[in-house]
């Protein structure tokens, strides 16, 4: 099956699981690490836009060979070490991992310099939150969430644009439903959505259950680009 054909699958699955919750469809983020750079080109060519990388340095490598593709936007989906920031700045389209205190100082440090002072909008980021008190993965706690929030409020070179989760896995995709619906409830406890319009969360085994929680990204890689090399 061409990545076309999944793609098509999974925006049925998307505009499905949206009609059957009452809800606007989210937007699909094509999750696209380790795939080879004619892979994002084939999945352009039917229409994808948003893309998203783990690693900072493939990020930068596939933006200088995509450069052609105008309306191309790479999203570091990934951890963001602050030895990148500099990096990830001059490439990505949109940050949604953010999880410490000291990461947003030294985005907002550099992006003041590389993104306002040059003339760019901006760099819009999310935070990622550890919904699930996992110690493997990254994310900043429910309670450290307020105070990044604060912080990012008052960076003139970052636009908070909302929050976003990877929860435990669970073979049973409904497993994942308490996390989503956990961090649409802190969304409203923390101003919801006119405050933090985004909610990036759910993948490809539990796009419709994140859905049905109110997700407005969904990251979807394998049923999109198969297993990646």
């Amino acid at each position: 099956m061409s990545v076309q054909q999944r793609l098509e699958q999974v925006r049925a699955r998307i505009a499905a699981a949206a009609a059957a919750a009452g809800r606007p469809a989210p937007r699909l983020l094509a999750v696209s690490k380790r795939q080879p750079v004619d892979a994002l080109r084939e999945a352009y060519a039917a229409g994808q836009r948003d893309f998203g990388e783990n690693y900072v340095q493939e990020l930068c490598d596939k933006a200088r060979q995509l450069a052609d593709l105008p309306e191309l936007r790479l999203h570091l989906i990934g951890h963001l070490q602050r030895n990148k920031v500099k990096a990830v700045l001059g490439a990505a389209s949109a940050v949604h991992t953010l999880d410490s205190l000291r990461l947003v100082e030294e985005l907002a440090r550099r992006a003041q310099v590389e993104r306002l002072e040059a003339g760019r909008p901006p760099l819009p980021v999310l935070v990622e939150v550890n919904v699930g008190g996992e110690a493997a993965k990254s994310g900043c706690t429910p309670g450290e969430l307020p105070t990044l929030l604060d912080a990012l409020s008052g960076a003139r070179a970052l636009e908070l644009r909302g929050l976003m989760t990877v929860p435990p896995y669970t073979e049973e995709p409904e497993g994942a439903r308490p996390y989503f619906e956990r961090l649409a409830a802190l969304r409203e406890a923390l101003g919801g959505a006119a405050r933090l319009p985004e909610l990036s969360m759910g993948m490809s085994h539990d796009l419709e259950v994140a859905i049905a929680a109110g997700a407005t990204l969904v990251r979807v890689g394998t049923a999109i680009f198969g297993a990646r090399a």
